[in-house]
């Protein structure tokens, strides 16, 4: 029997691609240094909000943290997924998302304004709440400040490492043999397959502590799974637009052909199906049981203006995307699959939103200017780091042993 860790089938035969000829195009540096002076002036603004509506900061912080860090994590495990499924389909795109997985300390660093804002977000933080609510008693072992902090540092704790230790090997990979670089490659698969495994279980454990605890009293079974597809789609649409912008420009520009993009597209429509799988079964549970503790979620999401968001997120989070995405066309072209992932991206941040906000103003839709510079200040300082590490290495690994593969034209 064929070992787990042996390549589904031998790799093409063919030169190999030199780094040399893979660097980055110098726009990169441009961008970065945009979005650092974009994130840069959101955040004096911010830090305008810190002082006059406190309160309104941190809970539109929470949100936009949500969206960039989904976007940091799954693609980190797509990164995984993508080791373990041995083939050429993502070598195109991997270093995007190690890039993106290389800046999991930016993003720890940048969820201390969470931290900072616990007594403003949980309500499982006040005392006085905790000692009039018996199911706020019972949870009390979990839900509180010290097990919160001590968890998210474990958390981030596990997800850096392991995302070191995937890219630390690619890099060696790139100045390794062929040899060396097949060894690397399993190594790399050995290290995806746990790793997926407590990505799954970690994200669980942080998608209760980050969102589901902002209302102590509602659960869900199926959250963690759907906090999971969330970060996997959000990392997606992000990688389908930086590929698109790659795809017009030297050395991408004769290498990133339409099939790439078409498989990128195809992975985006069946992450969105799945992602509405997960949302529709979550409604129907719970419509069906109809139990008050549970049915409060969509009460609120339902009513005081928030139904139009509700309405908003149907069309547009999904059956908008789904009927772009079933062109064929539409994934073939760069020009014309980016708006598409640029629109997906946007309304990401909407459903956070909308998972979020209703619980923190129960009464009615509340919309504040602080809910559009907080992402924008924490995705300009993660841009920045992103593009930063993405001009650190060759746009392909070179000596993986599908690259010839991957390169290989229609």
């Amino acid at each position: 029997m064929e070992s787990f860790l042996e390549p589904l089938h031998e790799p093409l035969a063919g030169p190999r691609p030199r780094a040399e000829d893979f660097q980055p195009p110098g726009e990169i540096a441009a961008l970065r240094n945009r979005a650092w002076i974009v994130g840069g002036m959101a955040s004096v603004l911010c830090l305008i909000g810190v002082f006059t509506s406190p309160g309104q900061f941190y809970r539109s912080y929470l949100v936009g943290y949500l969206l960039w860090s989904g976007v940091a994590l799954g693609s980190w495990a797509l990164l995984m997924l993508h080791h373990m499924s041995r083939g050429a389909w993502g070598l195109m795109v991997r270093r995007v998302w190690e890039a993106a997985t290389r800046t999991l300390p930016v993003m720890a660093l940048l969820f201390v304004p969470v931290i900072l804002g616990i007594s403003q977000l949980y309500e499982w933080s006040h005392p006085e709440a905790v000692a009039h609510s018996e199911v706020l008693r019972q949870k009390a072992a979990w839900l509180n400040r010290n097990g919160f902090i001590l968890r998210t540092v474990v958390y981030f704790a596990i997800w850096c490492g392991l995302g070191w230790l995937l890219t630390s090997r690619s890099r060696r990979q790139d100045e390794a043999s062929p040899a060396e670089a097949t060894a690397l490659f399993r190594r790399m698969q050995t290290i995806a397959g746990p790793g997926i495994v407590i990505y799954v279980l970690t994200m669980t454990l942080a998608s209760v502590d980050w969102l589901m605890s902002l209302d102590p009293h509602w659960t869900s079974s199926i959250y963690g799974l759907y906090f999971v597809i969330s970060q996997g789609l959000s990392a997606l649409a992000f990688t389908v637009l930086v590929a698109a912008w790659l795809a017009k420009r030297e050395p991408m520009a004769a290498n990133l052909q339409p099939r790439h993009l078409h498989d990128y597209g195809k992975l985006l429509l069946a992450f969105l199906m799945v992602w509405a799988y997960f949302s529709f079964s979550q409604f129907l549970i719970i419509w069906s049981a109809n139990l008050p503790e549970e049915a409060t979620f969509y009460h609120r999401r339902l009513h005081g203006g928030w139904q139009y968001v509700s309405l908003g997120i149907v069309l547009f989070h999904f059956a908008l995307p789904f009927l772009l995405l079933l062109s064929r066309d539409i994934k073939r072209s760069a020009r014309r699959i980016a708006p598409v992932a640029l629109f997906l991206l946007l309304v990401r941040w909407l459903d956070w939103a909308w998972q979020a906000t209703p619980t923190l103003y129960p009464e009615r839709l509340h919309v504040s200017w602080l809910d559009f510079v907080t992402p924008v200040a924490i995705g300009g300082i993660w841009l920045g780091f992103f593009f930063h590490q993405l001009m650190r290495r060759p746009l392909i690994p070179v000596n993986d042993p599908y690259m010839a593969e991957a390169l290989e034209h229609e």
